[in-house]
């Protein structure tokens, strides 16, 4: 498996910079327009489940569930994005996942932020 199933984040140049930070360095807050989020839950898959029982007992990294979660905080991630390009922002600030089990069947990962509209530094 390549690096490209174990990662996320934004290529360059992306239409809606997302960040962790309060602020972009070069950049000046225009517009703040809100809380924004990408929310999605995903159910276990029964052959994971078992692998990663097994798994546990042995140690190691559980590749399937991560490559899981990895894919499920992308779809959050995406969500987010077209959330705030729908409300008319170029960035989202202060970026998080709060990841939480949803009801012992699935995993909820919800994305969010504050979709703002920044520009460049005069």
């Amino acid at each position: 498996m390549g690096i490209e199933e174990y990662g996320g984040g934004q290529g360059p140049h992306p239409e809606v910079l997302v960040v962790t930070t309060n602020d972009v360095p070069g950049f000046e807050v225009r517009q703040v327009i809100g809380e924004v989020f990408g929310l999605t839950v995903r159910s276990r898959h029964l052959g994971s489940q078992i692998g990663a029982g097994l798994k546990s007992m042995i140690g190691g990294e559980l590749k399937g569930l991560t490559k899981t979660l990895v894919e499920t905080r992308n779809q959050a991630m995406e969500r987010l994005v077209e959330q705030a390009k729908a409300r008319g922002a170029n960035a989202v600030l202060m970026f998080r996942f709060d990841v939480t089990e949803a009801a012992d069947v699935g995993t909820e990962v919800c994305a969010y932020g504050t979709a703002a509209v920044i520009a460049p530094r005069a």
